[in-house]
């Protein structure tokens, strides 16, 4: 059972030298690790991806921007408060709240949080030179630690993306073990990057370069983008022994209707679909399920952790038709005349998972006992004997000098058949 896998078999030994704690100054010069089609491991650079993916196939990128989601308070005592954005709750949709004047709230978590009583902490900071005062007031907590914060500012002519933008910081990932620095403020955006709301980059876009994006429309791969929010969720560890204990965090993602039917297209056709980063994957894989929702006459557009293992569902092994489902999301789309969707996933993806859309994938090297490493051993499943490919291929970039982690290097999977 899916359930019962021990996180403990994904424990693998990671040394503190070995985690890149910044990128490298040419982003597509980085290693890349090659694996898939028979040909075992294989050692690139970046830049050489183009070259590796078949022509005419379909690259999927996820077009999320990093907020500077964490917001520093200071009080009048010297007490240092910190306020990290994880998702809006008034307005709840992103493009809204970050158009928000005035107020808006947010699910929030709070460093120091002993130190904020009940008054409102306030912070003064110019924007395009005026002077504007931002307050922050506690409401009811929340769901795992967070609480209700509402933002009030003092000049409703500035946007709470303005806000965000004078006030906060860009907010690295916890194992970096430093403090955000200016150059994170570029370093950690995808070139491609667009749609505020994350909290976290989607690393294995980093690598890409206009160059990179150059060569792969010289050789006639077809880039769409799907937007999928990453939350603070994605760096939460596994605590249960088993995964079936471990509640998913949920995403919200939005995709094309273009997307969408180009994804039914590659099926139909053959075309390989690669997926960049495991953000990407998860939203992929997430839209056959979607699909068999809404064609069940079910509009609650979130796919749910187990769902994709559940035999209730449809026959696993057998599987509903995945095309099928895309063209009842299509048609769901089509009666409504909507150019996009946008709905939620919390979608578990480890070793028993079915792969319905997702061909190849490229990643960076992931956390140890992490719910990114169970889906990438999903993804390359199991030698003859029955080992996990991922331990031999970790141990192959181990071996190799490759850095791990978010500004480390990348990989480039190819499923097996």
């Amino acid at each position: 059972m899916v359930k019962n896998i021990k996180i403990a078999d994904f424990d693998y030994p990671l040394p503190d030298e070995r985690i890149a704690r910044h990128p490298l100054a040419k982003r597509d010069e980085c290693k890349l690790l090659v694996y898939g089609g028979g040909s075992g491991v294989s050692h690139d650079t970046f830049v050489s991806l183009p070259g590796l993916l078949p022509e005419g196939s379909l690259l999927v990128c996820n077009d999320t921007r990093v907020i500077n989601a964490r917001i520093r308070f200071e009080k009048s005592t010297g007490s240092k408060i910190e306020v990290f954005l994880l998702e809006p709750t008034s307005p709840e949709d992103y493009v809204l709240v970050f158009q928000s004047r005035g107020r808006c709230r947010w699910s929030c978590m709070v460093g120091n949080l002993k130190r904020w009583k009940d008054a409102p902490l306030v912070k003064e900071f110019e924007i395009s030179g005026r002077k504007v005062k931002l307050s922050a007031i506690r409401h009811e907590a929340r769901e795992g630690n967070a609480h209700e914060i509402e933002f009030v500012w003092d000049d409703d002519t500035v946007t709470f993306a303005s806000i965000v933008d004078a006030a906060g910081y860009i907010p690295i990932p916890p194992y970096l073990k430093r403090e955000s620095e200016a150059t994170d403020s570029d370093d950690y955006q995808t070139v491609y990057a667009r749609i505020k709301g994350s909290v976290a980059a989607p690393t294995a876009g980093l690598h890409f370069t206009p160059e990179v994006f150059d060569r792969l429309r010289e050789k006639n791969v077809e880039v769409m983008p799907v937007t999928l929010h990453v939350g603070a969720g994605t760096f939460q560890p596994v605590k249960s022994e088993e995964i079936g204990g471990h509640p998913m965090h949920t995403e919200v993602f939005t995709v094309s209707r273009d997307l969408v039917a180009s994804l039914a297209d590659a099926l139909r056709s053959g075309r390989p679909v690669t997926a960049v980063g495991t953000t990407s994957v998860r939203t992929l894989e997430s839209l056959p399920y979607l699909g068999r929702h809404v064609g069940n006459g079910d509009a609650e557009l979130n796919v749910t952790q187990w769902e994709a293992y559940d035999t209730a569902f449809g026959d696993y092994e057998t599987g509903f038709e995945t095309v099928e489902a895309l063209e009842s999301l299509l048609a769901y789309m089509d009666d409504r005349q909507m150019k996009s969707v946008t709905a939620s996933t919390s979608i578990m993806i480890a070793p028993g998972f079915r792969w319905r859309i997702v061909d190849r994938m490229v990643t960076n090297f992931h956390q140890p006992q992490s719910t990114l490493l169970l889906l990438v051993s999903s993804f390359l499943g199991n030698e003859a004997d029955g080992s996990a490919r991922w331990r031999k291929i970790y141990d192959n970039a181990l071996a190799n000098g490759y850095r791990f982690l978010s500004y480390g290097d990348a990989c480039l999977f190819k499923r097996e058949s």
